[in-house]
C-alpha cells in the first residue's frame, strides 16, 4: 500500500475480507471483495453494504446558516425542517460544478453538508471564501465521521436487526434522525441512496461504525466495493463528479436543472445557469445504447455515421441488470435528442448505437 494514502476506520476490516483494493480520491479504498457482478446484484436483489467512510462532512451553524447555504447551493434551503435532506450542486460563477453534495438540515441554524471525498478540501476552502462576509462558522469535521451505505431491498429489514428499532421502518426518503450510542454519542440514520434500491446512511464514530459493519456481516450483509457502486449509480442514471459534473460541465449541461432553483433570489452561478436554460448549451449528457456487446469506456469518442466527433463517453458498462453495453456520453447538443443514431469509436472499430434516457434502470426507492 502507498504510504501517502489515507485510510478510513474499516480498513482492517477490508484487509482481512481479502478486499481487492486501490487508490480512490487519496484514500485506499476496497474495489471489490467476491467479486464486481456478486456485489451489484446483491443491492438489487438483496442488500449491500459498503464503506463510505471517505465522504467529507462539513458543519455550516450560527445566525446566517440559512442564507449562507442557500447562497452557496443551488437548491432552495428555505423552510426546510430539521431532519429533511436535499440534493444540490456548488457552483462556479459561469456555472461550472464545484461539486454535487446532500445538505441535511440539524437545526434551525445548522446543517450538515455531505460531499465528494476527492473534493473535500478543495470545497471547505471554497465554502470559507465565501462565507467571510456572513455570520457563519464552517467547520471541516470528516475526521469525527465514518459511515456506512446500507443499500437494497432488504435494507430496512437488516437495519431494523442490527439496531433492534422497529421505528426505523418510519423514515422517509431524503430524512434523517438521530440516536444515541451508549455513551451517549450522535448517530446519524438517513434514507437516501446512490444504487436506485433503498437504501440508507449510517453516520457515527469509527468505533461504532467498526461495531456496525461486524454486527451487519454477522448477518449476512454482502460487503461491497466501490466498483459495484459505479457500476450501480450508472444504470440508475446517477452522476459521479468528475465524469458527468466538473468545473466544465454545470449542472444544465448534465440535464439536473431541477436541482437549480431560478426562482431563488440569488445563488452563485444563478445567472450563468438561467441563461443556459434559457439560451441551451452547446454539450449535453446523454445516454447511448449500443446495438452490440463491445463496452464503451470513459474517454472513448462518439462519432457521427461519417466519423465525426461529436462527444466523448464520461461513463460505461455492460450493465449487470439489463444485459446490454450502455453509456453517458458528453455531446453536441444537436445530436443529443432521444433516438438519434451515433456510433461509439473503441480502439480500431466502430459500433453503433442510439441516445436513449439516461436512466437505464427503474429505481426502487421507498417513497
Amino acid at each position: 500500500m502507498d504510504q501517502s494514502l489515507k485510510t478510513t476506520c474499516l480498513h482492517d476490516e477490508h484487509i482481512a475480507l481479502g478486499a481487492k483494493m486501490s487508490p480512490f480520491a487519496g484514500f485506499d479504498m476496497p474495489i471489490q471483495y467476491s467479486g464486481i457482478i456478486q456485489e451489484h446484484n446483491a443491492v438489487r436483489n438483496a442488500a449491500g453494504m459498503f464503506d463510505v467512510s471517505h465522504m467529507g462532512e462539513i458543519l455550516v451553524d450560527g445566525p446566517d446558516a440559512e442564507v449562507f447555504v442557500n447562497h452557496v447551493f443551488t437548491n432552495d434551503v428555505r423552510g426546510l425542517e430539521p431532519g429533511s435532506i436535499l440534493y444540490g450542486m456548488m457552483c462556479y460563477p459561469d456555472g461550472g460544478t464545484v461539486d454535487d453534495l446532500l445538505v441535511y438540515k440539524e437545526f434551525e441554524s445548522g446543517y450538515l453538508l455531505v460531499v465528494n471525498a476527492a473534493n473535500v478540501e478543495k470545497d471547505y476552502d471554497w465554502l470559507l471564501e465565501q462565507a467571510k462576509d456572513y455570520k457563519v462558522e464552517v467547520f471541516n469535521d470528516s475526521e469525527s465521521w465514518g459511515q456506512i451505505a446500507l443499500q437494497g431491498p432488504g435494507a430496512e429489514d437488516a437495519l431494523v436487526k442490527a439496531f433492534g428499532l422497529e421505528d426505523l421502518r418510519d423514515l422517509e426518503f431524503y430524512t434523517f434522525f438521530d440516536l444515541e450510542d451508549e455513551e451517549g454519542g450522535r448517530v446519524i440514520v438517513s434514507r437516501t441512496g446512490y444504487t436506485g434500491e433503498d437504501g440508507f446512511e449510517i453516520y457515527a464514530s469509527p468505533d461504532n461504525i467498526r461495531d456496525l459493519w461486524a454486527v451487519l456481516l454477522e448477518d449476512g450483509v454482502t460487503p461491497c466495493g466501490l466498483g459495484c457502486r459505479d457500476t450501480l449509480r450508472f444504470e440508475a442514471g446517477l452522476p459521479l463528479y468528475g465524469d458527468e459534473l466538473s468545473p466544465e460541465i454545470s449542472p444544465v449541461m448534465a440535464g439536473l436543472s431541477m436541482f437549480c432553483k431560478l426562482d431563488k433570489p440569488e445563488f452563485i452561478g444563478k445567472d450563468a445557469l438561467a441563461k443556459q436554460k434559457a439560451e441551451g448549451v452547446q454539450r449535453k449528457i446523454v445516454g447511448i445504447e449500443l446495438k452490440d456487446n463491445a463496452i464503451p469506456r470513459a474517454g472513448y469518442p462518439v462519432e457521427l455515421e461519417d466519423g465525426t466527433q461529436v462527444g466523448t463517453v464520461t461513463t460505461g458498462y455492460h450493465s449487470i441488470t439489463l444485459d446490454k453495453s450502455i453509456c453517458f456520453a458528453l455531446v453536441d447538443s444537436a445530436y443529443a435528442a432521444l433516438g438519434t443514431p451515433l456510433w461509439v469509436r473503441i480502439r480500431k472499430h466502430v459500433f453503433p448505437g442510439e441516445v436513449i434516457k439516461k436512466r437505464f434502470y427503474k429505481t426502487n426507492y421507498k417513497k
